[in-house]
Formats: C-alpha cells, sequence, structure tokens
C-alpha cells in the first residue's frame, strides 16, 4: 500500500482505506520537507507536490503520495520535491480566515483523488 503524506484532516479521514496515511500537524513547508527526508531514504514520488493551480500560499493543506517500499533514492523526485520547496519559500504566507479551512480541504482532496484516478 503507498503513502499518503497529509496534513489534511479530510484526505486523512477519506483515504485511510486506500493508503497508508501519515498526519502530519505542520504547514505546506512542514509536509514537503518531510516528503522530501523520506524520499532521501529511497521512497518515491506519485503525485506531483504542487499539482492543481492552487497557490502555495493559497491553502494550508496539501497530500502527497509516495511509494511505501523504498530504493536507490530516485533523482528525479528528489529535483521534483527540492524545486517544490524553493517554490514554496518564494510566496508569503496569507492569513486565511478559519472560516475557508474546510473548503480547503476538500480543494487538497479533490486533487489527490484526481492524481490517484
Amino acid at each position: 500500500m503507498d503513502l499518503l503524506i497529509t496534513n489534511n484532516p479530510l484526505a486523512e479521514t477519506e483515504l485511510k482505506d486506500m493508503f497508508t496515511i501519515e498526519f502530519l500537524e505542520t504547514d505546506l513547508s512542514g509536509v514537503l520537507t518531510h516528503v522530501r527526508d523520506l524520499i532521501h531514504k529511497g521512497h518515491r514520488l506519485l503525485t506531483h507536490p504542487l499539482m492543481g493551480s492552487v497557490k502555495p500560499n493559497e491553502s494550508p493543506y496539501k497530500s502527497v503520495l509516495i511509494t511505501s517500499k523504498t530504493a536507490e533514492t530516485d533523482a528525479h523526485s528528489v529535483s521534483i520535491i527540492e524545486e517544490c520547496i524553493q517554490n514554496v519559500k518564494k510566496f508569503s504566507p496569507k492569513n486565511i480566515p478559519e472560516q475557508y479551512f474546510n473548503d480547503l480541504q476538500m480543494v487538497d482532496l479533490s486533487l489527490i483523488r484526481t492524481a490517484i484516478n
């Protein structure tokens, strides 16, 4: 079973039967940094960390699917995750009102479901 790294409580709940879930209580940058660390341990990206047209500062939620099995470090996955981390650093965080959190969780869930299909 593949591994879903997420800080989205809705994705954790909705996808728990499909994937091994690693839920993180962190921001977008923390999710990407954790994914990078796992890639350096031999996991490989299965979904692009910044898929969709949501800018990194427009949502605090992120779900990334990686392989559960490890192998030799995948240079392509390392390159992608490092580029994503640099892109996130370019954007100043927005103060997003809490009333939008449920909608943003749904957007992230929709993006990861689309990638899965």
